[in-house]
């Protein structure tokens, strides 16, 4: 038969338990004499057989929208079954958010996801786009209005979401025409992938796959709810503190190049966004902040960009790759503790001795 229905409890802060082709019925209400008229679970399709990062996600996603929470997954390419489903995605030919149809494959298709992102959507996107300010505000507690929903909408979007998309696509991350220098198979994508069945495998029945789509479906999931976890738990504080060091950095110095975190947090994820949107110009030359564990004070030199190594301004090559005694003597600052080989970052006892140390690397 090509249809075949996996009954899914893969929730928001809940873990299916499947072993086998036993599933966990938990979730869904015990049947009663009036259950069709009080309940009826919304059944989504999506296409069966070999299985890929994108609609896995997408599933998983649609569930955790209160329209969709606890739906039935019915994987089918039969268009007269998918017709009389509640939802479709990545399957259908057909994309219109009216009747909940989600599919990306179809002549034509050119959705992106707007915000300044140009990256053509895939059924993850299309769920995202349409659902996913409610799965943030729900995870907020906030109302779909508010700028940290808003703000996490988009981070999710550029960090997780986004490469699912590219990915299903075909679209690489650089314009290259260099081979690679290593295989990387460990992506969400990859490991997705080789959850379908193997060809060796004796049991290749389609009750076999949909098992194998479920744990597929909750490995997308846990990932993209790690996701969001992270930039709500980590990400928006963070930016919250880099935003009020960057507005004080003419109190640490003149030339508003030398930024002093008074908390530590993950500063690089959002230095350069804020930066831009601050309208910050010079832009940060160094950040100082305190060594929880050594309790020193360190120098980091911001790169140039996120995702490269080179610094904006290294610190002094005299500097580099000297200690302690050695490195206060070339520099002239006692409690010196150290210069990394490449001037991307260095260290001081104190934070005076820690800035005068980046207010001489931004002259030299």
């Amino acid at each position: 038969s090509l249809t075949t229905r996996l009954p899914l409890s893969a929730m928001l802060g809940s873990r299916a338990l499947f072993c086998g082709r036993i599933w966990n019925h938990s979730l869904f209400p015990k049947r009663s004499g009036n259950f069709r008229a009080s309940f009826r679970t919304k059944r989504v399709g999506t296409h069966n057989g070999t299985f890929h990062c994108d609609e896995t996600l997408a599933c998983f996603m649609l569930r955790l929208s209160s329209r969709f929470s606890g739906a039935q997954i019915v994987r089918t390419r039969d268009h007269q079954v998918l017709e009389k489903l509640d939802a479709a995605l990545d399957v259908g030919g057909v994309y219109d958010p009216e009747s909940e149809r989600y599919d990306h494959h179809q002549k034509g298709f050119t959705e992106v996801f707007g915000h300044g992102f140009n990256t053509k959507l895939s059924s993850a996107g299309l769920i995202y786009k349409h659902y996913g300010l409610e799965i943030i505000a729900k995870e907020l507690l906030l109302d779909q209005k508010h700028p940290d929903v808003q703000r996490l909408f988009l981070a999710v979007y550029k960090n997780f979401i986004e490469a699912v998309d590219a990915i299903d696509n075909g679209i690489h991350q650089y314009d290259t025409d260099q081979p690679p220098r290593y295989v990387n198979n460990t992506s969400l994508a990859h490991r997705i992938g080789r959850l379908n069945l193997d060809w060796i495998e004796p049991d290749q029945s389609s009750s076999k796959e949909d098992e194998a789509f479920h744990r597929a479906m909750e490995l997308a999931g846990s990932e993209f709810l790690q996701c969001v976890h992270f930039h709500a738990k980590s990400w928006l504080p963070a930016r919250s503190i880099v935003m009020e060091c960057l507005a004080e950095r003419h109190d640490v110095d003149s030339s508003g190049e030398i930024m002093k975190l008074n908390k530590q947090c993950p500063w690089k994820l959002h230095i350069f966004e804020l930066e831009e949107e601050m309208k910050i110009d010079p832009p940060i030359k160094y950040v100082l902040y305190q060594d929880d564990r050594s309790e020193n004070w360190r120098i980091q030199a911001v790169s140039v960009s996120p995702d490269e190594f080179e610094s904006r301004k290294a610190l002094p090559i005299s500097w580099r790759g000297l200690e302690k005694e050695k490195l206060s003597e070339e520099s002239s600052f006692p409690g010196c503790v150290f210069v990394h080989m490449s001037g991307f970052i260095g260290a001081n006892r104190s934070y005076e001795g820690a800035l005068a140390m980046a207010k001489a690397s931004l002259v030299a």
